[in-house]
């Protein structure tokens, strides 16, 4: 209660705080209201049948917020612009001249986010068309006229990349990470309906299986905050220097190295990256080769939300994402540096490459920790499902990970310009 006034009163005081939160607010608000505007020509009764029936649609319909069962014109969701960037990420680790523009600063790294922007038009059109042939199967498309099928496909298109400015938007003037947020606003826009479907059901399921599923779901949040918060911490020393006659410097500190440095950037990039598959074999279904649309069937019945191979392929993502990007967001070579021009060292390791392989070694180990456990809140659901039996509650470690890390990550935020406040008030 006391942190809760205390922003309350930090809101009430805070113009830039009050004004980012009104724009967070907005943004979800636009979000939600355009999730209801249906992509013209389609049959709407037949595809929210066939969601309900499917558990791996089910899955990607949670990741868009319920545009996918609603199949409007924000049906695609961020996944263009999320695999573009996870391109663009390789790319700088491959080509030389991107990696230079990368270390050049806040200059470089705009201009790789044009690029990354200009690379998620053509996905999303690819994206579009890869979304509309199993419809076209399927009979759930109600138009054949080829002007018309342009039309949808150039909406689910602009509707992906809207969807992308509005998260641009949001990380620039709201709180927080723009793409993590309206994943966020999407999964609690679907908590209604998911309980909805659960209560229907509720009178042919195990009342101990609910309870166990409660308390799960409990102990997953309390792990969840406390890999979290839990930080390796590396002593640093500071040297004593002579400047002007006066001695300046020595004291000491630690690095903190949390457990997941990733965040659930990792489990973003890798849904988008595990449902592929499946959807490619949606897609083959209706060729005209019977051997191909045979083996294609036979694989997407294989590769299932349930199956062992899709869990494991699925964890294997989850871990190598989370090692991935740890090794982009913390580099070790150029912290070393740091803390060697600014006279700081770890006790017992020399300054520079010595320290850098030294925190390298700290950190594949911790981030072993953290990318274990990411994977398994990622297949939980799938476990869950396969000891309760309860199968309408797609919303599991994973939906509950990106929900719990966005709340965190937000209240930092709002600390963080608590703090500025006071620093403003300060100097003043």
């Amino acid at each position: 209660m006391d942190k809760l006034k205390e922003l309350l009163l930090t809101l009430k005081t805070n113009r830039e705080l009050r004004r980012r939160l009104i724009v967070t607010l907005v943004i979800f608000a636009i979000f939600r209201f355009v999730t209801h505007i249906p992509v013209p020509g389609v049959n709407l009764e037949a595809i929210k049948n066939v969601f309900a029936s499917n558990q791996l649609l089910s899955l990607l319909d949670v990741f868009s917020g319920g545009t996918l069962a609603n199949f409007s014109i924000l049906a695609l969701g961020l996944n263009p612009y999320i695999n573009a960037s996870i391109i663009m990420q390789l790319m700088t680790m491959i080509n030389p001249k991107l990696e230079e523009m990368q270390k050049e600063g806040e200059t470089g790294q705009n201009i790789i986010n044009q690029y990354t922007r200009m690379l998620a038009v053509p996905l999303a059109i690819m994206q579009s068309a890869a979304m509309f042939m199993p419809l076209k199967n399927s009979q759930l498309v109600t138009t054949t006229n080829p002007l018309s099928i342009i039309t949808l496909l150039a909406t689910m298109a602009a509707g992906s990349i809207f969807l992308m400015w509005l998260g641009e938007n949001l990380t620039e003037y709201g709180l927080g990470n723009g793409i993590s947020l309206l994943i966020f606003a999407g999964i609690v826009g679907r908590l209604p309906v998911t309980f909805l479907q659960t209560s229907t059901i509720a009178s042919t399921i195990n009342p101990a299986s609910i309870v166990a599923y409660a308390i799960l779901g409990l102990f997953v949040i309390y792990s969840i905050v406390a890999i979290d918060e839990a930080k390796r911490r590396i002593p640093v020393s500071y040297s004593r220097r002579m400047r002007g006659g006066k001695e300046t410097g020595g004291g000491s500190t630690y690095l903190p190295i949390k457990l997941n440095n990733a965040g659930v950037i990792p489990i973003i990039f890798a849904i988008a990256l595990v449902l592929a598959p499946s959807m490619l074999a949606n897609l083959l279904k209706g060729v005209g080769n019977a051997s191909v649309a045979s083996a294609a069937t036979a694989f997407a019945a294989w590769f299932t939300p349930t199956s062992i191979a899709y869990n494991i392929f699925y964890f294997a993502m989850v871990v190598s994402f989370t090692y991935f990007y740890t090794a982009v967001v913390f580099d070790t070579d150029k912290i070393a540096d740091q803390l060697k021009q600014n006279g700081g060292y770890v006790p017992g390791i020399r300054p520079g490459k010595e320290t850098s392989k030294y925190m390298s070694y700290i950190v594949k180990r911790t981030t072993l920790a953290g990318a274990l456990f990411l994977g398994l809140i990622a297949i939980l659901p799938s476990i869950v499902q396969g000891l309760t039996g309860i199968t309408t509650l797609t919303i599991g470690g994973t939906s509950i990970l990106i929900v719990v890390s966005v709340v965190l990550e937000t209240y930092r935020k709002t600390e963080s310009y608590q703090v500025t406040k006071s620093y403003d008030s300060f100097i003043r």
